[in-house]
């Protein structure tokens, strides 16, 4: 009856003894795992739907939706980096319109600045093709839209823009997506043209 006891008594010992090394534990480094991005090739999206054009990343797509009063939404969605720029348009009838809209812009801006550590603003313009827009990236590790503009001709054309990842927040780990659609909305404005 002792065999019984103690050859199971033993081989558990001796297994214990094998898994461990007797030193204590080791944490493993904090890493991200490594995102492969597509190099962004473009083309003119050009249709008769949107009253503005521009060039669009051949690795996004294009959701359009109107209304019957002249207002326009695009989702520039980015299925393989789970990503979309939302864009609103809006048609400026009188002079007062360019100043709601751009307040309008501002007060959507500012629901991110509780989680903001900063944000940077940059103004760009391109009087050749009367494209007028500032940029706002929004810093932070825990803000959901890390990227948003507006862009206007300043007379008939008003166009905003939002970026947003559908994941939960962690700006970190996806900053080199990020920097890839951020690099995609520049090019967006400076390739936007009104018709």
């Amino acid at each position: 009856m002792h065999k019984k006891i103690i050859l199971p008594t033993i081989l558990t010992a001796l297994l214990l003894a094998a898994c461990g090394d007797g030193g204590k534990p080791t944490p493993k480094p904090t890493a991200y795992i490594r995102i492969d991005l597509p190099e962004a090739s473009y083309s003119t999206l050009d249709t008769a739907v949107l009253p503005f054009s521009f060039s669009q990343n051949s690795h996004s797509q294009i959701v359009i939706k109107q209304n019957s009063r002249q207002e326009c939404w695009a989702d520039v969605t980015y299925p393989e980096q789970n990503g979309v720029v939302f864009l609103t348009y809006r048609r400026l009838d009188k002079p007062d319109d360019l100043k709601g809209q751009v307040d309008t812009a501002y007060r959507l801006l500012e629901q991110h600045f509780d989680f903001s550590s900063g944000v940077e603003e940059q103004q760009y313009a391109d009087p050749e093709h009367h494209v007028y827009a500032t940029t706002y990236h929004i810093k932070g590790n825990k803000v959901a839209s890390t990227y948003q503009f507006w862009a206007t001709d300043s007379v008939r054309h008003f166009l905003r823009g939002a970026l947003y990842i559908n994941e939960s927040p962690n700006n970190d780990s996806l900053a080199p997506v990020l920097n890839y659609l951020q690099t995609d909305v520049n090019h967006l404005i400076e390739t936007l043209r009104w018709k």
